[in-house]
Protein backbone atom coordinates (compact mmCIF):
# COMPACT_ATOMS: atom_id res chain seq x y z
CA UNK A 1 0.00 0.00 0.00
CA UNK A 2 1.33 3.38 -0.93
CA UNK A 3 1.10 6.55 1.11
CA UNK A 4 1.46 8.69 -2.00
CA UNK A 5 -1.74 7.29 -3.44
CA UNK A 6 -3.78 8.82 -0.68
CA UNK A 7 -2.08 12.17 -1.23
CA UNK A 8 -2.72 12.14 -4.98
CA UNK A 9 -6.16 10.64 -5.17
CA UNK A 10 -7.72 12.04 -2.01
CA UNK A 11 -11.18 10.88 -1.08
CA UNK A 12 -13.16 10.57 -4.30
CA UNK A 13 -16.66 11.38 -3.16
CA UNK A 14 -16.04 12.55 0.40
CA UNK A 15 -19.46 11.41 1.64
CA UNK A 16 -19.01 8.75 4.30
CA UNK A 17 -22.77 8.51 4.89
CA UNK A 18 -23.23 7.06 1.40
CA UNK A 19 -20.70 4.29 2.03
CA UNK A 20 -21.53 0.71 2.94
CA UNK A 21 -19.02 -0.35 5.58
CA UNK A 22 -18.00 -3.94 4.86
CA UNK A 23 -15.30 -4.58 7.45
CA UNK A 24 -13.34 -2.76 10.10
CA UNK A 25 -10.44 -3.91 12.25
CA UNK A 26 -7.57 -2.59 14.33
CA UNK A 27 -3.97 -3.74 14.45
CA UNK A 28 -0.90 -2.38 16.21
CA UNK A 29 -0.46 -0.06 13.22
CA UNK A 30 -3.96 1.43 13.51
CA UNK A 31 -7.47 1.02 12.10
CA UNK A 32 -8.26 -0.51 8.71
CA UNK A 33 -11.68 -0.05 7.11
CA UNK A 34 -13.07 -1.52 3.91
CA UNK A 35 -16.16 0.12 2.40
CA UNK A 36 -18.27 -0.01 -0.76
CA UNK A 37 -19.26 3.18 -2.54
CA UNK A 38 -22.66 3.63 -4.20
CA UNK A 39 -20.86 3.01 -7.52
CA UNK A 40 -19.91 -0.47 -6.30
CA UNK A 41 -16.20 0.32 -6.07
CA UNK A 42 -14.38 -0.74 -2.93
CA UNK A 43 -12.31 1.66 -0.87
CA UNK A 44 -9.65 0.86 1.73
CA UNK A 45 -8.71 3.33 4.46
CA UNK A 46 -6.03 3.24 7.14
CA UNK A 47 -6.63 5.38 10.23
CA UNK A 48 -9.43 7.16 8.38
CA UNK A 49 -7.21 8.11 5.44
CA UNK A 50 -7.94 6.94 1.89
CA UNK A 51 -5.37 4.38 0.72
CA UNK A 52 -6.65 2.70 -2.44
CA UNK A 53 -9.77 1.68 -4.29
CA UNK A 54 -10.94 -0.52 -7.14
CA UNK A 55 -11.95 2.43 -9.33
CA UNK A 56 -8.42 3.29 -10.52
CA UNK A 57 -5.76 0.58 -10.34
CA UNK A 58 -3.40 2.13 -12.88
CA UNK A 59 -0.37 2.46 -10.63
CA UNK A 60 -0.69 -1.01 -9.10
CA UNK A 61 -0.76 -2.66 -12.53
CA UNK A 62 1.91 -0.38 -13.98
CA UNK A 63 4.32 -1.26 -11.17
CA UNK A 64 4.13 -4.95 -12.00
CA UNK A 65 4.16 -4.53 -15.78
CA UNK A 66 7.18 -2.22 -15.72
CA UNK A 67 9.09 -4.41 -13.26
CA UNK A 68 8.40 -7.59 -15.25
CA UNK A 69 9.88 -5.95 -18.34
CA UNK A 70 13.20 -5.55 -16.53
CA UNK A 71 13.55 -9.27 -15.76
CA UNK A 72 14.38 -11.78 -18.47
CA UNK A 73 13.06 -14.81 -16.58
CA UNK A 74 10.79 -13.93 -13.61
CA UNK A 75 10.02 -17.51 -12.64
CA UNK A 76 9.98 -16.73 -8.91
CA UNK A 77 8.58 -13.35 -7.81
CA UNK A 78 8.05 -11.72 -4.44
CA UNK A 79 5.51 -8.92 -4.10
CA UNK A 80 5.77 -6.72 -1.02
CA UNK A 81 2.20 -5.71 -0.13
CA UNK A 82 -1.09 -7.42 -1.11
CA UNK A 83 -3.48 -4.49 -0.86
CA UNK A 84 -6.52 -5.23 -3.01
CA UNK A 85 -4.53 -7.58 -5.22
CA UNK A 86 -4.03 -5.69 -8.47
CA UNK A 87 -0.22 -5.79 -8.48
CA UNK A 88 -0.44 -9.53 -7.84
CA UNK A 89 -3.00 -9.95 -10.65
CA UNK A 90 -0.66 -8.28 -13.12
CA UNK A 91 2.22 -10.51 -12.04
CA UNK A 92 0.09 -13.64 -12.51
CA UNK A 93 -0.92 -12.49 -15.99
CA UNK A 94 2.69 -13.07 -17.08
CA UNK A 95 3.02 -16.72 -18.21
CA UNK A 96 6.71 -16.75 -17.28
CA UNK A 97 5.84 -16.54 -13.57
CA UNK A 98 5.85 -19.97 -11.93
CA UNK A 99 5.74 -18.88 -8.28
CA UNK A 100 4.65 -15.68 -6.56
CA UNK A 101 5.11 -15.02 -2.85
CA UNK A 102 3.00 -12.14 -1.54
CA UNK A 103 3.93 -10.62 1.81
CA UNK A 104 1.24 -8.61 3.62
CA UNK A 105 1.70 -7.29 7.14
CA UNK A 106 -2.01 -6.86 7.93
CA UNK A 107 -3.68 -10.26 8.50
CA UNK A 108 -7.20 -8.90 8.05
CA UNK A 109 -6.39 -7.64 4.55
CA UNK A 110 -5.51 -11.23 3.66
CA UNK A 111 -8.71 -12.50 5.33
CA UNK A 112 -10.90 -10.06 3.37
CA UNK A 113 -9.30 -11.24 0.13
CA UNK A 114 -9.66 -14.92 1.02
CA UNK A 115 -13.23 -14.93 2.36
CA UNK A 116 -14.82 -13.00 -0.51
CA UNK A 117 -15.31 -9.70 1.28
CA UNK A 118 -13.26 -8.50 -1.69
CA UNK A 119 -15.12 -10.37 -4.43
CA UNK A 120 -12.18 -10.99 -6.74
CA UNK A 121 -9.94 -12.10 -3.87
CA UNK A 122 -10.68 -15.84 -3.52
CA UNK A 123 -10.06 -16.65 -7.18
CA UNK A 124 -6.88 -14.59 -7.24
CA UNK A 125 -5.40 -16.21 -4.12
CA UNK A 126 -6.51 -19.68 -5.26
CA UNK A 127 -3.98 -19.56 -8.10
CA UNK A 128 -1.63 -22.49 -7.48
CA UNK A 129 1.39 -20.25 -8.03
CA UNK A 130 0.52 -17.96 -5.12
CA UNK A 131 1.86 -18.22 -1.58
CA UNK A 132 0.68 -15.58 0.92
CA UNK A 133 2.79 -14.77 3.97
CA UNK A 134 1.44 -12.59 6.79
CA UNK A 135 4.66 -10.93 7.88
CA UNK A 136 6.88 -7.89 7.59
CA UNK A 137 8.43 -7.99 4.13
CA UNK A 138 11.80 -6.93 5.57
CA UNK A 139 11.89 -10.04 7.77
CA UNK A 140 11.01 -12.33 4.85
CA UNK A 141 13.61 -10.83 2.55
CA UNK A 142 16.36 -10.89 5.16
CA UNK A 143 15.73 -14.61 5.73
CA UNK A 144 15.71 -15.57 2.02
CA UNK A 145 18.79 -16.76 0.15
CA UNK A 146 19.04 -16.75 -3.67
CA UNK A 147 15.31 -17.50 -3.85
CA UNK A 148 13.75 -14.91 -6.18
CA UNK A 149 14.24 -13.64 -9.71
CA UNK A 150 12.22 -10.47 -9.09
CA UNK A 151 11.26 -8.58 -5.94
CA UNK A 152 8.65 -5.80 -6.19
CA UNK A 153 8.54 -3.42 -3.24
CA UNK A 154 5.27 -1.51 -3.01
CA UNK A 155 4.92 -1.37 0.76
CA UNK A 156 5.55 2.39 0.58
CA UNK A 157 6.03 4.63 -2.40
CA UNK A 158 9.73 5.05 -2.05
CA UNK A 159 11.80 6.32 0.86
CA UNK A 160 10.18 9.77 0.81
CA UNK A 161 6.65 8.52 1.53
CA UNK A 162 6.68 5.83 4.21
CA UNK A 163 3.55 4.10 5.46
CA UNK A 164 5.42 3.03 8.60
CA UNK A 165 8.59 4.71 9.87
CA UNK A 166 10.29 1.37 10.50
CA UNK A 167 10.31 0.77 6.72
CA UNK A 168 12.99 3.44 6.30
CA UNK A 169 15.80 0.95 6.71
CA UNK A 170 14.55 -1.05 3.70
CA UNK A 171 15.93 1.67 1.44
CA UNK A 172 19.32 2.04 3.14
CA UNK A 173 22.51 0.26 2.14
CA UNK A 174 22.85 -2.25 5.04
CA UNK A 175 19.36 -3.65 4.42
CA UNK A 176 19.77 -3.52 0.65
CA UNK A 177 22.98 -5.55 0.94
CA UNK A 178 21.12 -8.26 2.85
CA UNK A 179 18.13 -8.00 0.50
CA UNK A 180 20.44 -8.56 -2.48
CA UNK A 181 21.13 -12.04 -1.12
CA UNK A 182 17.44 -12.93 -1.55
CA UNK A 183 17.86 -12.64 -5.32
CA UNK A 184 19.23 -15.24 -7.69
CA UNK A 185 22.15 -14.29 -9.97
CA UNK A 186 20.81 -11.75 -12.46
CA UNK A 187 17.75 -11.13 -10.28
CA UNK A 188 16.07 -7.73 -10.06
CA UNK A 189 14.82 -5.59 -7.19
CA UNK A 190 12.15 -3.12 -8.33
CA UNK A 191 11.26 -0.16 -6.10
CA UNK A 192 8.30 2.05 -6.99
CA UNK A 193 8.70 5.70 -5.94
CA UNK A 194 6.44 8.70 -6.27
CA UNK A 195 9.41 10.99 -6.90
CA UNK A 196 13.14 10.82 -7.65
CA UNK A 197 15.08 9.46 -4.68
CA UNK A 198 18.79 10.26 -5.13
CA UNK A 199 19.83 8.66 -1.83
CA UNK A 200 18.10 5.42 -2.79
CA UNK A 201 19.81 5.50 -6.19
CA UNK A 202 23.17 5.94 -4.49
CA UNK A 203 22.54 3.08 -2.05
CA UNK A 204 21.38 0.76 -4.83
CA UNK A 205 24.41 1.63 -6.99
CA UNK A 206 26.73 0.78 -4.11
CA UNK A 207 25.06 -2.61 -3.62
CA UNK A 208 23.94 -3.97 -6.99
CA UNK A 209 25.78 -4.61 -10.25
CA UNK A 210 23.55 -2.29 -12.29
CA UNK A 211 20.75 0.19 -11.59
CA UNK A 212 18.18 1.45 -14.10
CA UNK A 213 15.93 4.45 -13.45
CA UNK A 214 12.71 4.68 -15.47
CA UNK A 215 10.30 7.63 -15.40
CA UNK A 216 6.72 6.44 -15.79
CA UNK A 217 3.98 8.99 -16.51
CA UNK A 218 0.57 8.27 -14.99
CA UNK A 219 -2.71 10.14 -14.97
CA UNK A 220 -4.68 10.10 -11.71
CA UNK A 221 -7.97 11.93 -11.29
CA UNK A 222 -7.28 14.16 -14.30
CA UNK A 223 -3.80 15.03 -13.04
CA UNK A 224 -0.55 14.13 -14.77
CA UNK A 225 2.02 12.62 -12.40
CA UNK A 226 5.42 11.05 -13.01
CA UNK A 227 6.45 8.05 -10.96
CA UNK A 228 9.90 6.50 -10.89
CA UNK A 229 10.85 2.81 -11.04
CA UNK A 230 14.28 1.87 -9.70
CA UNK A 231 15.42 -1.49 -11.06
CA UNK A 232 18.57 -2.94 -9.48
CA UNK A 233 20.18 -6.09 -10.89
CA UNK A 234 22.50 -8.47 -9.05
Amino acid sequence: MSLWRFRVQGTPDGDDTAMEHLARTRSERGELALSRRPSGDLELRVNGVFVMDTADVTTERMLAAAALRTCADPAAVLVGGLGLGFTLAEVLADPRVERCVVVEIEPDVVTWMRDGTVAHGPELLADARVEVLVADVADVLMAASAEFDLVLLDVDNGPGYLVHERNRELYEQPALTRLCRALRPGGVLAVWSSAPAPELHEALSATFAAVQVSALPVRLQDRDEEYVLYSART
